[in-house]
Parts: structure tokens; sequence; C-alpha cells
């Protein structure tokens, strides 16, 4: 079975310990008060993340070896010093690498399964069988040697890159070792593990999207908290106050934030973004960044929101027009996805898009995944908007995005004061298109309307 055809099966709904969790559809608009879903207990999620894992194994990694011609995989990462890839290949209650553990795949060819295997002194779950006992032998390095004479692997990948992180979590003193330990015969046959450990990250299963709505859908809940009459109180409520309820709230629901939350005003008259202690006033434009980390996978999202000022039943035409001035560039980015670009060429062929409808873009995508700013290829920078090293990695089916950007725009009501509109949302590109995983904003957070949540 092609890759392809592996990553195309999906399933209406999953079973975990007799609770049915039903797919929620990827979205094109989002409520800016959906409610905080229903987190899954630590049990739940253990179940979720290993059935997972099964799969993804069982799946992503025959399929990549495949593709690139590899036949041994070698993955060494040592206990809180974890390869970014081997810490997303321990089961859900294995949590942390063991003083030293090496996972070691190989294909013997002709459609077998591929081999898991562990040098290291206890199994991994049922995922990796170890084939390593201290008292028998006291050398793993030793055992890793035989390992590999054993299967006389013709091409064997590790964990070295010079151009993503993702792609270099063999550490120097580990490197240096597994060559030792392997010899000069099977040294010579050594090539990077980059594209297996991208495309590993990289790659989201069907089991995975059935659920990513749900957690996204939890991240937006708690922006639709925060910027609400519950959270903010105009003229008491300062940016560092809501900064701190999102870690708080997030805290209290058994999640975790990968980054600290951003809170910044917007202020009719005032040039720079304010921050801080700053207090929140009627009329001021909010904007906020945040993510959590939830069933191992990241949110990151960025939304705006308005205070009402005394009379208002709605924000400024101004501010709702650069709002859709922002999605006039997220529909040019997200239309000129293509399997096969670069990052660098997706860039180029949004701005253009963009440029030529008289917006004012600028593009910093990035993947996301088990990382928030994930593996995978970067479609622009804040800081440079023309081609970069990391955008020369090229576009693949099944990936998940933060389609990250701003459009400035011209606010008649302040003025002409020029504003940036800033945005972040999740979304899907499964090959052909790319959908929102829980819809993007349409509408601004009103503070001011009554919204309690």
């Amino acid at each position: 079975m092609t890759f392809k055809a592996v990553l195309g099966i999906a399933t209406a709904a999953m079973c975990f310990g007799g609770a049915v969790f039903a797919q929620e559809p990827l979205q094109s608009e989002v409520s800016t008060n959906p409610g905080v879903p229903e987190i899954y207990t630590p049990r739940q999620q253990a179940e979720i993340r290993d059935k997972w894992l099964q799969e993804r194994l069982d799946t992503i990694v025959p399929a990549l070896m495949r593709e690139n011609g590899v036949d041994m995989w070698i993955l060494v990462a040592r206990e809180y010093l974890e390869d970014p890839v081997v810490s997303t290949m321990l089961n859900a209650t294995s949590m942390r690498a063991r003083r030293r553990t090496i996972l070691v795949f190989f294909d013997p060819g002709k459609n077998q399964p591929v081999e898991r295997l562990t040098v290291s002194r206890y199994d991994i779950g049922e995922f990796f069988k170890s084939v390593w006992n201290p008292e028998e032998q006291g050398d793993q390095w030793g055992r890793l040697g035989e390992i590999v004479a054993e299967r006389n692997p013709q091409k064997i990948a590790l964990n070295t890159s010079s151009v993503s992180a993702f792609g270099d979590g063999m550490t120097h003193s580990q490197y240096m070792e597994t060559l030792d330990a392997i010899g000069p015969k099977f040294s010579k046959r050594v090539v990077e593990g980059y594209p297996l450990a991208i495309g590993w990250l990289e790659t989201r299963i069907p089991a995975e999207m059935e659920l990513y709505p749900h957690i996204v859908r939890t991240a937006h809940g708690i922006i639709g908290e925060a910027f609400s009459d519950a959270v903010i109180t105009p003229g008491e409520t300062t940016v560092n106050d809501v900064m701190w309820w999102y870690r708080k709230r997030t805290q209290e629901l058994g999640l975790v934030n990968w980054f600290h939350p951003s809170v910044a005003i917007t202020r009719r008259g005032v040039e720079e973004d304010l921050r801080g202690d700053t207090v929140i006033q009627k009329g001021d434009l909010l904007w906020t960044d945040f993510g959590i980390v939830y069933l191992g996978l990241n949110t990151d999202t960025q939304h705006h929101g308005y205070v009402l000022r005394d009379g208002e039943t709605d924000a400024p035409e101004g501010l709702k027009a650069g709002l859709r001035a922002n999605r006039g560039v997220q529909d040019a980015l997200t239309s000129s996805y293509r399997v096969g670009l670069t990052g660098n060429e997706v860039l180029k062929a949004a701005r253009d898009k963009a440029l030529a409808a008289g917006l004012e873009p600028s593009i910093y995508t990035h993947p996301i995944g088990f990382h928030g700013h994930a593996a995978g290829a970067s479609i622009g920078f804040w800081d440079n908007q023309g081609p970069s090293e990391k955008g020369e990695y090229k576009l693949r089916p099944n990936t998940a995005w933060s389609i990250e950007l701003n459009a400035t725009h011209a606010v008649p009501e302040w003025d002409g004061q020029r504003v940036r509109f800033k945005s972040e949302e999740d979304a899907y590109f499964d090959g052909n298109t790319v959908r929102y995983i829980d819809g993007r904003q349409t509408e601004l957070h009103l503070i001011g309307a009554g919204v309690k949540n």
C-alpha cells in the first residue's frame, strides 16, 4: 500500500475504554464564544495517544523508510536529553528515555513488517521489544553492534542535520559512540535521518485529525472566555492580568501552555502596542497569541477583540475591514499550497496574490503538531519576507499548519491610523486543499456586550 493510501484511511469515530469520541468536522468559521469542551481524563488521553502511536509506527515509519531507501534507522537518546523524534515514540506511561535508550527500526524487505527493537533494559510498552540483557552482556554499545551486524543493513539513518533541529537529535558523543559500535564497515553506510525525522513529525494520521478539531476548539474556547466580560473589566483589568488568567485557566483544565500567552493593546492615537501593566480601556483593540498542548498536539492561535465604547453595539467598520483584509491574506496563502512546492515558492505565490489584490501582507506561517513551531517547511518569517534556507523544504500532504500572518490596514475612524491585524489559525493540508481545523476568526470578540461566558 502506498504512503498516500495508508494515510488516506479514515474512520468516523474512535472508541477508547467504552467512550466514543465523535469526529468534529473541519470548519471554515468559528464562533467567538464556542465554549470549552469537556477535557478527556489522563487515562483516556493515554489510551488515545497509545492507539495513535501504534498506527503511526505501523504506517508512517515503514512508508518513510521505503520512500527514502533506508533499511535501518537508529535513534539514540539519553534521559532528559531526548531526541525530538524519540520523545514522540515513547508510550504514554514511559514518558522519558531511561538512562540511554536506543531504538532500532529494520526493514528486512520483501514487504515484511519493519522490526522495532530497543537496545535497552526494558521493553517500551508493546511498541519496542528489548533485545539487551545487561546481566548477560554488560556492554550496551556492543549489543547494538551485534544487532547491526546480524542484519547487515545497506543504508543506516542517524538523526543529524545542519538545517533542522528536529533532524539533529543525536548528540555528538552519542553519534561518535554509535559509529564506534557499528564499526568502519557499517559507518560507511550511514546517511542523515533528516527526511525520516521530519516526515515522522510532520505527518498527521486520520485518527489524529479526528480529534484535532476538539483540541483546537478547546483553545478557541479559552480565548473566548479571556476576551469576555467575565475576565476583562475596562478601566480595571491590565494586559498582564489577562495573560496570567490564561495560565491559571489552562492549569485548571489539566493542560499546559507551550509558550507564555501574549496580550497587547492597539489604541487609537498610539503608535506602539501597549503591554504589561497597561490598563485596558473602552475603545481598545486587543490582540492575543495563545497555545496549548493537549493529547501531545499543539495549538497556536492569534485573535483580536474590541472593547466597546459607551453606546456602541459593534466595533467600528474600519476595524472590521482590517479583519477582512487579514482574511484576504489568509486566502492568498492557503490557495497557494501545492504538494512539491517549497515553502519559499508558496510564500512568493501568496505574496504576489495578496499584493495584486491591494493588500499589505506579511506572512510567517509554520507547521504545527507535536511541536508548536513544528517540523516541516517554513513559509516566511516576520523579519524576512524573502527566501530562506528553512523554506527550501517541500510541502507534503497530511500536514498541519499554523496560518500565521498579518495585514496592515488604515482605519478611517481612527484618523487613518495604520493598524496591523495579526492572525493565526490552525489548519490541515490534505494534499489538495487547506481547511481550518476549527474555523477561523471572522468577527471580533466584543468586550462590554454582556458576554460573560
